[in-house]
């Protein structure tokens, strides 16, 4: 009898530990990477814009100056070539998306 209690005991604990982690683990997302960069080009037409960016670490990305699109080409307007930004980045659907860009002061 107590070799049985003893099983259904850790048996509780492990679906409590299970059903625990799964209420955590989306509120331990990880943040997204800011990455900061010079505005070299802004195409409006086709929501693009050229930056020279450093590391991309979340991408494994070295430092370099290309074209990104943009989810939301609105947030074209609030930048200029040759500002200073910060940058959020994702893959959607093989590209790379910025979700994010803000100037920033010198």
């Amino acid at each position: 009898m107590l070799e049985l209690f003893s099983k259904s005991r850790s048996l509780i604990h492990q679906i409590l530990l299970a059903l625990l982690v799964s209420l955590v683990s989306p509120l331990m997302a990880e943040e997204p990477e800011w990455v900061s960069a010079e505005v070299r080009k802004i195409d409006l037409e086709t929501a693009r814009v050229t930056l020279r960016h450093e590391e991309i670490k979340s991408i494994s990305m070295s430092a370099m100056t290309m074209p990104f699109y943009v989810r939301d080409p609105s947030t074209l307007q609030t930048i200029k070539v040759g500002d200073a930004v910060l940058f959020t980045v994702v893959r959607e659907q093989g590209r790379l998306v910025i979700t994010d860009i803000r100037p920033v002061k010198r």
